[in-house]
């Protein structure tokens, strides 16, 4: 077995990362026996010994991702956007407002720890890599799945992008020094089309087989190697700038084959701390929850609260408007629905006569 108790075998190549490898040998008891010793015969008892083996490269070292950065915005970050405060930073041991997701595991049996849980197709996050040059890591990605993802090492982008709506957003905001080059992880999977998000009654669209597990693994020509593992357990299609009421955005998401978010899906805001969001009919963020009415970045705690603000995402297909509010499936009553803000997470409701932009996940 690896180090993380993971059985191997005997025809697999050893890796430093998962290194000391541990060999038991078991023999039972017995007796010794010849035609001529003195004695005859001996009777030993049965025994386990473990060995412990190292490849033999003792050069090359194995470095683990410490943390990783997706949008910053919104994550209690000062001096990127006047709207920031502390409240939106989460824990300090998972949330880090200057460097985003602390790494919470490098063992593949809890890589579901880490960021992200959730992903839709073209977002991005980008390396945290300490003790060795990471411009000379050829990247593997190891997973098993539709969707893909793809690492590189590039520099952020810089500039504006023009989002689906029209409006002009400036490209990777919470990065300050655009010369320094990142490793920076793309996300790649099923996509409404433009054809699609233009029809109420699309085509359907491929969902992905969830959870899926991913390894990334950089390696250099000393055979130093860097790894960063995480698992998708939600896939999200949004219908760019597409608006409608909550029956034509729920049967648009059925008619792709995935379903209507619900708050909890995106956010962790809690319930009942302002009059916009009520505890009504068992409805909530998720958990662990947010101390106020907007999320607190957090792990496996919405889609939004993961990513951040998800309109300075390029070429993520999210709108950059006033509003950015996306309608859930969750009923406030009265014939208003629930909605969501896509920058902070802030919950809100409307007349289900009023039109908002659509979300879908799968599972």
């Amino acid at each position: 077995t690896d180090k993380n108790g993971t059985t191997v075998n005997r025809t697999d190549a050893l890796d430093i990362c998962n290194a000391p490898y541990k060999v038991t040998l078991t023999s039972t008891g017995g007796t010794l026996s010849t035609q001529y010793g003195v004695p005859r015969s001996s009777s030993f008892s049965g025994a386990t010994v473990d060995y412990y083996i190292n490849p033999n490269n003792l050069s090359a070292s194995c470095y683990f991702v410490q943390s990783v950065r997706p949008n910053l915005v919104y994550g209690g970050t000062t001096g990127i956007d006047p709207y920031d405060d502390p409240h939106f930073a989460g824990p300090s041991n998972i949330w880090n407002p200057s460097k985003g997701f602390l790494t919470q595991s490098t063992s593949p049996s809890s890589y579901d720890r880490n960021f992200p849980t959730t992903g839709a197709d073209g977002l991005y996050f980008d390396l945290d890599i300490g003790g060795i040059d990471a411009s000379q890591l050829s990247w593997t990605v190891n997973t098993s799945g539709s969707i893909s993802a793809t690492v590189s090492w590039t520099r952020p982008r810089s500039g504006t992008f023009t989002d689906p709506f029209g409006g002009t957003v400036q490209a990777d905001k919470w990065i300050t020094d655009k010369s320094k080059y990142v490793a920076r992880v793309t996300l790649h999977g099923p996509r409404a089309s433009r054809s699609q998000i233009s029809s109420s009654r699309p085509s359907s669209l491929a969902s992905p087989s969830l959870p899926q597990t991913f390894e990334l693994v950089g390696r250099d020509r000393s055979g130093n190697e860097v790894r960063y593992g995480f698992v998708l357990k939600q896939w999200f299609v949004n219908r760019g700038n597409k608006t409608a009421t909550p029956p034509n955005q729920t049967a648009w998401c059925n008619s792709l084959g995935y379903r209507m978010v619900r708050i909890r899906d995106l956010t962790n805001a809690k319930c009942g701390v302002d009059n916009r969001f009520p505890c009504v009919n068992s409805i909530d963020g998720a958990a662990p929850s947010s101390s106020g009415d907007r999320y607190q970045r957090n792990i496996g705690a919405g889609f939004f609260t993961e990513w951040g603000s998800m309109p300075y995402y390029a070429d993520a297909g999210f709108v950059n408007d006033n509003f950015s509010s996306y309608w859930t499936s969750d009923a406030r009553g009265s014939g208003n629905e629930f909605d969501v803000h896509s920058y902070e997470g802030l919950v809100g409701s409307a007349s289900a006569r009023d039109s908002r932009y659509g979300l879908c996940t799968a599972p």
